[in-house]
């Protein structure tokens, strides 16, 4: 498969990759990629959720792409997992570039991208397999999971102190907690991306309760952490972006498949379960770098032109507010680097806007009219 974005060049993998990995990555309709950096202590409860998938047999292989780890995946994967793939990276090529070294040399129809902090129910891919395979299906380009978070929650009270890690949307905050607590919640991580009239981006229904509303099936995006793609029209419109690195790059490909005609679907009866966060950090410095830069180079690739200076604005004034909140602290300089890269990568970014939407199947209005 020929993933043609200008991008920053992927390297081989290393001759640490795993024995046969050309013939083990290839077999199957569907492979599954999982890109891990230092994940070991995350990757058992992951990969044997994918063992347990009901596809019939020979359907699916899976790669896991070593992001330069140093805690010995490698290893553990060959002592335990010695049907995965491993592919390692010299070096650490974030999600993005991850997924488009696991994607090498693919010849299977689909991929599923499944983060490593995160376990499929047993039919999941075969239910976002059917949702791109059934009838009037043949122009779904992704299938995106109904992803829980993993645990149980309850709502904080008044009076209490947010503890680190707690959750928040708006007014609403929750915190870990039990699962016999009378007051325990299972939370929803995502069914799908949205892009917001305000230049963000964001899980669509972030902290509802899971069973409390029917989402649409139809969806801006699909959310990276669990989904299903066809790599034909990964391919069509060429793939993910490694110079994204890490976040938003699922947002960026959904917009330029959605410009090239291609849809996206929800499949509810998909279940997931995900440890959010748990690579990175929400609260960290890695975080707020490429979340800040990201944003701003993706939604001035395809937003309308309000909507870029709006998502400008925003970034510019949350960082003003966490200088003076939190000082020059390691976050709020991670924000303010964020910006900077964004603004040299300016003129590239301008360019790919126009060779993006420049004859593109469906005008940048249309797609805008998912703007939430």
């Amino acid at each position: 498969m020929t993933l043609s974005t200008p991008s920053a060049p992927v390297p081989a993998a290393s001759a640490g990759a795993s024995a046969g990995a050309s013939a083990g990555a290839s077999a199957g309709l569907i492979r599954a990629v999982v890109v891990s950096w230092n994940g070991a202590h995350l990757l058992p409860a992951c990969l044997d959720a994918l063992r347990a998938q009901t596809l019939p047999p020979g359907d699916l292989s899976v790669v896991v792409v070593d992001n330069a780890s140093t805690d010995g995946t490698a290893e553990v994967l060959a002592r335990e997992y010695p049907e995965v793939t491993c592919i390692s990276s010299p070096t650490n090529l974030g999600f993005a570039g991850g997924v488009r070294l696991g994607m090498a040399g693919l010849t299977g129809r689909y991929v599923a991208v499944v983060n490593n902090d995160l376990t499929l129910a047993p039919e999941a891919l075969a239910r976002l397999r059917s949702a791109l395979e059934a009838p009037g299906g043949e122009k779904v380009a992704a299938a995106t999971a109904r992803i829980l978070l993993a645990g149980t929650y309850r709502p904080e009270r008044p009076g209490e102190t947010p503890p680190r890690g707690s959750l928040t949307s708006g007014s609403l905050r929750f915190r870990a907690t039990a699962p016999d607590d009378p007051a325990a919640l299972t939370l929803v991580n995502s069914t799908g991306n949205i892009v917001r009239t305000d230049g963000t981006g964001a899980d669509r229904d972030w902290l509802s309760v899971d069973g409390s509303a029917d989402a649409p099936a139809d969806v801006f995006g699909f959310c990276g952490a669990a989904a299903l793609l066809r790599c034909e029209a990964v391919d069509e419109v060429g793939g993910f972006d490694a110079d994204l690195f890490l976040y938003y790059e699922d947002t960026d490909l959904s917009w330029r498949l959605r410009a090239a005609g291609w849809q996206i679907r929800y499949v509810s009866d998909a279940l997931a379960a995900h440890l959010h966060a748990a690579s990175s950090g929400a609260s960290s410095a890695l975080f707020r770098y490429y979340n800040t830069r990201n944003s701003l180079i993706v939604f001035t690739r395809h937003a309308p032109l309000g909507v870029v200076l709006r998502s400008i604005a925003q970034q510019v004034a949350g960082w003003v507010r966490a200088l003076f909140r939190d000082g020059n602290d390691d976050v709020t300089r991670a924000r303010a680097r964020g910006l900077a890269a964004f603004l040299r990568a300016l003129p590239r970014t301008l360019r790919q806007r126009r060779r993006t939407w420049r004859g593109s199947a469906v005008s940048r209005r249309a797609v805008a009219r998912y703007l939430a």
